[in-house]
């Protein structure tokens, strides 16, 4: 009798044990098996477009520090001549807050040409900014860029929609140590959505006619290849 109460508690220790195991699955799953899609700025494969997922706006209409950094990210890879095409893509769900504008001005302020970068203003999360980048853009192959925790999940959602996702992660955590160890505890969780994501592959919330801006973007690029 006296050994029921240790053998309940080495039962809940043991039945916390395997829900914490379970829970970190599918976050170990897809490091894994985003592994050899994920680069560096110096030896990225070319790629089309790159794919510059947003995140917070400043209250003064500036990009937040994690959110410029994807865009420098971007910044390095046109001037490289990796992409030739950026796709911004964040949320303009509400009034006086728009992602994808700032984006945008942010990387023609740092020599991008307009004509070059091309803005989803429905990209609500990163489903739907892949699967609008895939359905309604047309993209087939991009580098995804964000920072480091939150890329596995953007090359695994990207490549579900059905692009050659691969991907560069900026490295925030010297400059951005709180927000970087949040970000990867909140992938853990994010990583089970995600894997019902894959599962079920829904709509995004917006969907729309087919928009031609990353064609005309490319096709640009490549007459100004031809001349040069």
């Amino acid at each position: 009798m006296s050994d029921r109460p240790a053998r309940r508690r080495r039962g809940r220790v043991l039945a916390a044990l395997a829900v914490m195991v379970l829970g970190c699955a599918p976050f170990v799953w897809q490091l894994i098996a985003t592994s050899e899609h994920r680069y560096g700025t110096e030896d990225v494969p070319e790629r089309a477009v790159a794919v510059v997922l947003g995140a917070g706006v400043r209250p003064d209409g500036l990009p937040s520090h994690l959110l410029a950094q994807r865009l420098e990210l971007a910044v390095e890879l046109y001037e490289a001549e990796r992409v030739r095409a950026v796709l911004v893509t964040g949320d303009n769900g509400v009034e006086h807050y728009n992602e994808t504008d700032t984006m945008r001005d942010y990387l023609i302020d740092a020599g991008i040409p307009a004509d070059r970068i091309v803005g989803d203003h429905a990209g609500f999360d990163t489903w739907d900014s892949c699967a609008r980048a895939a359905e309604i853009f047309g993209v087939e192959e991009a580098v995804v860029l964000s920072q480091e925790f939150h890329v596995p999940r953007a090359i695994n959602l990207c490549r579900a929609a059905g692009i050659d996702a691969v991907g560069v992660g900026d490295d925030s955590m010297s400059e951005r140590g709180t927000a970087t160890v949040y970000g990867w505890v909140r992938e853990v969780p994010a990583a089970l959505a995600a894997l019902g994501t894959v599962v079920l592959r829904p709509d995004p919330k917006v969907l729309g006619d087919y928009e031609t801006g990353v064609d005309e973007a490319l096709a640009q690029a490549a007459e100004e290849a031809a001349t040069s």
